[in-house]
Formats: structure tokens, C-alpha cells, sequence
């Protein structure tokens, strides 16, 4: 099976190939990084573009782990950046396959990527995500979290269902899920107790039963959303998707509730009624599946304010990531050798009530990106581009294959004792003036530089993405963090003192990266003096709290050796702009002559 497997994906690389103009532009193998001795990342085409070869010791590093999940869209891209596929388990370098159980991610080298985060589940479950969206809920309100229909889970929930059941009036319809189901499957629209299972386990919401219709139909969104980092967390939202519409007309009667042409919208289910009509034009109004542009065109043309919607789907997916945050760094610091290692596309279901509120219905962690129409070709094959190139593919050392790390090596960025100080600073201050704030960017150490240069090489590859966290306007999402981390502030005090001319920002972080600040410095201009920063935590100042926030004084040289052997919460860094450099003992001065680019490790 594997290798007929093999030979059909040679085939239809050979035919895509083939599909390819002639004249068709030449794009470099490599992205070139903004700043100086940083390495460059692999480039990935749209399928009207051709990629230049890379040297043939380099291109024999360009290999892909085999999957029976792998989406041909996913094929296509890697196979026009000359991949080739493997089945060894440690010289591949790319995997879109399967999300695997936590302790299985401890088997990643540290040059290799895979399309999951552990942990992600904690919103790909219907359940799961139901019972966190509930708990933000409860710490913020209605007001903050109201975008999720009215939610319980059995058999834990059957007494508080019967209570609403019982108080909800004669005309009520409910809708009921398996909780780790796809593709509509187990899914039904009752409106009767005596209709509800009770022998397994159900996701039971109240349906939203007054839905915004099209020309008669209910229909939902389909919207792609991309992670790249959970610390500093860093989300990204496509600017197209897929409307999908049921395949007859809505009807609120309840003998309708049982057709499921009528009240799910899952492609897998209406490409089965004889009414369903197909649309193979990315900017056509018609049939039962739209571009998410197009329907934004439509309701353009009716005096629809869609920045509106937009504006707040970005929010519920923003609210909706900072959910299940904890979980993923506690799994990510216990399971995952380097950040680099992942990465995660998303797909959110969204729907639209007659007041055009949008409402979340679910997140799926391993979106369909099957590609069986020109509409979803169109959509999909750019989008796949632009995921793989914000991923930052990078050409290992070939030594890193070889001989993969052992899972004792450290890959993360070796912290000094002044910058674990900086961090616990921040982070144990309760002050949110903007001028505290503001003033983390003051003096940035060797890892802030890191942070600072990977966020703005990645925004440069982004494509048709959007990031929407952290931005301009995410500051008010900070509170809403479990457990607050250095890294998010940073960026976000860098989006707000950057984002009017962001020209400027780039060139502070060229000069640096010339100086090779991030690859590690002694040069005191980047470093924190920890006895400085002690007096502004521990002694009563007007402007902070005025209560000690730590040891005394004369405990000082005590918790800094803690520090020293203790990791600071959000203390890891991705290495793939910063491999670990040597102890700050042991690192160059600014002055040193012959840096080199170094491995993204």
C-alpha cells in the first residue's frame, strides 16, 4: 500500500510539473531574513509558480514524513519545493498527519515540524471546548464570552438540562452531538425529552433556531486560522474561507427537524441531496458552497456592514485561543524539545443569527483541505502556500539529521540571570499603566532581540494571513490569560510603539542582529543590572505597588541563584532565530570579528 502510495504521489507531482507554464515565474528556493546573520527560510509556490533548485547536497535534506492523511493540496506544495517523501522516523523535516497524544511529541527532533500543538484538543473536542469557553465565561461574563449557544454535557449535565428543558416552554428545539465527531456525523435536531440518548456521551446546545438566511437557506463559515506560537502567542486568520449552505429551504416547523438537508450545513451531508448544486467560481454568489469573499460581497450589496462581522469573528477566535493557552504551554514545556517543532492549522465553524451576531459552533483541529472543485482548490492551494512559508521551514545542519539530539539535549535559549530577573519583574507587577508597560522595551536582552526578530520576519511572509494576536488592538487581551507571560507583553508594548512606522522598529533590530546581540553579548547596553532592578521590585515606589513583591533585600543573592537554576514562567524561546548560545559567562562581546548566521535549531 505504501508503495502505490509512493508511486501515485510521484505521478501527480510529475503532472503538476507538467501543469506548470514554462514562462511561469522563478522564485528563489530561499527567503532571505530582514536582518543580518540570521538564516533564511524554504519558499513555498502557488501553483503558477516554479522553484529554483537548490544545491544537491541541500535538496537531499528536503525530505517529507509519509502520512495516509497528508491532503493532496499539502502534496502538491511541498512537491513543487522539490521535498521528497520519506518513511524514516528522523531525517524528514516536514509531517501534515495525525495529531498524536501528548508524551509522543517528545519524539520530534528539533529540526522537524509537525502541523499540531499537545494539548489542542482542549478546543478540538466539542466537549472540551464547551467546558472552557464555560469557564472563561464565568471569570469575565456574558458580555466578554456570550458568542457560544447555551452548552451541556452528559451524562455529567442531565440533572441542569432537565431544569432548563423543564423551564424552556412547549416550543424548544435542542441539538445534539457526539463530542469528538466529524463531518455531522451523530448529529440531531430534537425537540422532545424522550427523543434524548441516554446510554452515551452527548454535546447538548440549544439550537439556534432564528439563523441569518441566504435566498431561504441556513448556511456556516468555514474559517481557517493559523498558530504559529503559543509563547508569545501569535495567531494568524486567512482572509478567505468556504460558506456552506444546506441544500433546501430553512423551515422552523418542528416536522422538519429530522432533515438534515434542512438544518446542518456539512458538506459531506448535502453533497448528498439531489438538490445540491456545486460552484466552481471563487467569486460567484451561487450553489451551496461560496468563497467567504463572495458572501462578503453579497452583503456588501446590501448595505451590510461586514468590517463589523469580521471585527468580531476576529475576536472570537482570538478569546477562543486564549482558552485553551495553559494547556498547551503546560504540555508544550513537558513534551516538546524546541517551539520549532510546531505548528497549527484550525478550522472554526461560525454562524450568523438574524441579527448578524456571529456565534461559534465548533473548532476543528484537523480541517478538511480535500480540494474537489476549482472553489476549494482556489482557496485551499494559496492557503496551503502561505501556511508552509509562515511556518519558517529551515535547511538543518545535516549533522542535526544524522545524529538526532538525544531527548536530554536543551534546545531552548539559555537565560542569564539579569534577564530572568527582567522577566519575573514584569511579570510580578500588578501595575497596567502603559508607561510601566511601555518601559520593557527599554533594554532588550539577547532572547527579547530573538522574539522581536522572528515576529517580524514571520509577519513579512504571512501572504493572505492576517495577524491578529497580539496587534494594535489586543492589548485588552492580556487580562484574559490564565497565567500572564514576559513574551506576550513584550510584543505587545512593541505592536503599540511600532505599528504607525514599523520601518523604524526593523532598523533598531538590524542594527542589533549586526552586532550579534542575538546570538548572545556581555555588552552591558544589553543587559539588565539585576541589583538596579531589585531596588525597583523590592522597595515600596509611588509609581508600582506600593507592596514588596518579593525576598528582602538581604535575600537577594539567594533568589538570584534561584533564577539562575529555575526556569521564569514563559522563559522558553523559540530557537529558530536563537540557537542556545554558550553561558553569559562565556558569550562574545558585540566587538567579536566573523559571526556567521548560525542553524535555526
Amino acid at each position: 500500500t505504501v508503495f502505490v502510495f509512493i508511486l501515485l504521489l510521484l505521478f501527480l507531482s510529475v503532472v503538476e510539473l507538467m501543469s506548470v507554464d514554462d514562462d511561469a515565474e522563478e522564485r528563489p528556493a530561499l527567503v532571505p531574513s530582514l536582518f543580518p546573520l540570521v538564516p533564511p527560510t524554504l519558499y513555498f509556490s502557488t501553483a503558477n509558480e516554479k522553484v529554483e533548485l537548490l544545491p544537491v547536497e541541500e535538496r537531499r535534506l528536503l525530505k517529507w514524513k509519509l502520512s495516509t492523511v497528508t491532503p493532496n493540496v499539502v502534496k502538491h506544495t511541498i512537491t513543487r519545493s522539490h521535498f521528497k517523501i520519506t518513511k524514516s522516523d528522523h531525517d524528514w523535516l516536514g509531517c501534515w498527519g495525525h495529531h498524536m497524544k501528548s508524551p509522543a511529541f517528545k519524539t520530534l527532533g528539533e529540526h522537524q515540524k509537525l502541523n499540531h500543538f499537545p494539548g489542542t484538543f482542549q478546543i478540538g473536542r466539542k466537549d472540551r471546548l464547551w467546558r472552557n469557553l464555560s469557564k472563561m465565561q464565568a471569570r469575565f461574563g456574558k458580555r466578554e464570552f456570550g458568542f457560544f449557544p447555551r452548552t451541556f454535557i452528559l451524562p455529567q449535565d442531565i440533572k441542569q438540562l432537565r431544569k432548563a428543558w423543564e423551564g424552556g416552554g412547549s416550543r424548544q428545539t435542542w441539538i445534539i452531538k457526539p463530542p469528538a465527531s466529524a463531518r455531522g456525523t451523530g448529529i440531531q435536531v430534537i425537540h422532545k425529552w424522550s427523543q434524548m440518548p441516554r446510554k452515551r456521551p452527548l454535546l447538548v446546545q440549544k439550537y439556534l433556531h432564528k439563523p441569518f438566511l441566504i435566498s431561504g437557506n441556513k448556511f456556516d463559515l468555514r474559517i481557517y486560522v493559523y498558530v504559529t506560537s503559543y509563547d508569545p502567542l501569535r495567531v494568524y486568520i486567512y482572509s478567505d474561507g468556504l460558506v456552506r449552505f444546506a441544500s433546501c429551504k430553512y423551515s422552523t416547523s418542528m416536522k422538519t427537524l429530522s432533515n438534515k438537508f434542512i438544518h446542518l450545513t456539512n458538506y459531506s451531508i448535502n453533497k448528498k441531496n439531489s438538490e445540491y448544486q456545486s460552484n466552481s467560481d471563487d467569486t460567484d454568489c451561487q450553489g451551496h458552497k461560496w468563497s467567504l469573499k463572495a458572501l462578503w460581497k453579497h452583503l456588501s450589496s446590501q448595505g451590510i456592514n461586514t468590517s463589523s462581522i469580521w471585527e468580531k469573528i476576529k475576536d472570537i477566535v482570538v478569546k477562543t485561543i486564549i482558552a485553551a493557552e495553559p494547556y498547551v504551554n503546560s504540555l508544550m514545556k513537558m513534551n516538546v524539545r524546541s517551539a520549532y517543532s510546531c505548528h497549527e492549522l484550525f478550522g472554526f465553524d461560525i454562524m450568523l443569527d438574524e441579527k448578524l451576531k456571529p456565534w461559534i459552533l465548533e473548532v476543528n483541529i484537523s480541517p478538511s483541505l480535500h480540494s474537489n472543485t476549482p472553489l476549494d482548490l482556489s482557496i485551499k492551494g494559496n492557503m496551503m502556500s502561505d501556511v508552509l512559508n509562515l511556518a519558517g521551514f529551515r535547511i538543518p545542519v545535516r549533522e542535526e539529521v544524522l545524529s538526532p539530539c538525544s531527548s536530554t539535549c536543551r534546545t531552548k535559549y539559555d537565560l542569564s540571570a539579569d534577564e530572568k530577573v527582567k522577566r519575573a519583574f514584569y511579570l510580578t507587577q500588578r501595575s497596567t499603566e502603559q508607561d510601566f508597560q511601555a518601559s520593557v522595551l527599554d533594554v532588550l536582552t539577547p532572547a527579547d532581540v530573538c522574539v522581536l526578530v522572528q515576529a517580524e520576519d514571520e509577519l513579512t511572509r504571512r501572504g493572505q494571513f492576517e495577524r491578529i494576536f497580539p496587534s494594535t488592538t489586543s492589548s485588552p487581551y492580556l487580562r484574559l490569560f490564565e497565567c500572564p507571560r514576559y513574551l506576550n507583553i513584550l510584543l505587545d508594548q512593541w505592536e503599540q510603539r511600532q505599528w504607525t512606522d514599523r520601518s523604524k522598529g526593523i532598523a533598531v533590530l538590524k542594527t542589533l542582529c549586526q552586532k550579534g546581540v542575538h546570538l548572545g553579548t556581555s555588552d552591558q547596553a544589553h543587559m539588565v543590572r539585576p541589583q538596579g532592578l531589585m531596588n525597583v521590585i523590592f522597595l515600596p515606589c509611588s509609581s508600582l505597588d506600593s507592596q514588596p513583591l518579593g525576598p528582602a533585600p538581604s535575600q537577594e543573592d539567594d533568589w538570584l541563584s534561584s533564577l539562575s537554576a529555575t526556569p521564569s514562567s514563559g522563559s522558553s524561546v523559540c530557537s529558530s532565530v536563537c540557537p542556545s548560545p554558550p553561558p553569559a559567562s562565556e558569550r562574545s562581546s558585540d566587538k567579536d570579528e566573523g559571526l556567521k548566521p548560525v542553524p535555526l535549531l
